[in-house]
């Protein structure tokens, strides 16, 4: 399991990293440019969460936010409709190195960006998720809303929600 691991927002520096982490745990075109990276640690910072283990970045999760959630809307990725005064969380990556996987990480990720995002005053947590995952995120209290209708990346996606 883990031994310490410690929770920050990003700083532009971080960009590299998370773009290491995200291209080698997403397959193909799944998986975020530096520059959405870079866009969306500038932009939205808050919404940005980083795990680190001994002083290096382990994993994170992006987010935006909107008051009319399309989880098929691609330009959001870039932020584009993003408004950090809306009451909905749209999640775009959650993501692990893979050779931390299996730590517990995700998990201890996801719980702390709920408890952030509560505290916040958010009224809701959006995700799309591979069929793979959709029992994962239902045990960390999702629930199934529908299949997805962005071919993102080329595979098919399922949209998940949490009320909070």
């Amino acid at each position: 399991m883990t031994t310490n691991p410690s929770f920050r927002h990003p700083v532009p520096a971080d960009a590299t990293r998370c773009f290491e982490i995200e291209t080698a745990a997403y397959e193909g075109d799944e998986a975020a440019t530096l520059e959405k990276i870079a866009t969306r640690i500038e932009q939205y910072p808050e919404g940005f969460l980083i795990l680190e283990e001994e002083g290096r970045i382990a994993g994170f999760i992006n987010s935006g936010c909107a008051f009319d959630v399309v989880m098929s809307d691609e330009a959001f990725k870039e932020l584009i409709g993003h408004d950090p005064a809306a009451p909905n969380v749209v999640i775009m990556s959650v993501v692990v190195d893979p050779a931390e996987q299996g730590k517990g990480y995700s998990k201890l990720l996801m719980q702390h960006f709920i408890e952030q995002m509560r505290d916040a005053g958010k009224s809701s947590i959006h995700l799309m998720c591979r069929e793979q995952h959709v029992p994962l995120y239902a045990k960390m209290g999702y629930r199934y809303t529908q299949p997805s209708a962005s071919d993102h990346g080329g595979m098919a996606w399922h949209e998940m929600v949490m009320d909070l």
